[in-house]
């Protein structure tokens, strides 16, 4: 699902809110998440799950290609963990 499939789900369930508006809340829960994930704060949302940050340290890897050796740098990359309910809804909903 993309941004702007969500914002029109959104305003089809809530018609008497506009689609602006819609996407104004949108885009400020995800500013949110974002901000509080930059500073390196977890998040965790009941029912969904849990979103951190995680550091990866620098590393020596290998070009596929000529097999030489490089380093990777160092970096930060986002992790979630769903919790049980979204499990338990993903499971049910497989037959």
């Amino acid at each position: 699902m993309t941004k702007s499939q969500l914002v029109e789900l959104m305003a089809s369930k809530l018609s008497n809110l506009s689609k602006r508006d819609i996407e104004l809340v949108v885009d400020t829960v995800f500013k949110s998440m974002t901000d509080t994930l930059s500073s390196g704060e977890r998040i965790e949302i009941r029912g969904m799950g849990t979103f951190s940050v995680r550091t990866y340290e620098e590393r020596e890897g290998r070009n596929p290609k000529t097999g030489e050796k490089v380093i990777v740098p160092s970096k930060n990359a986002v992790h979630f963990v769903p919790g049980r309910e979204l499990k338990a809804r993903i499971d049910n909903g497989r037959k």
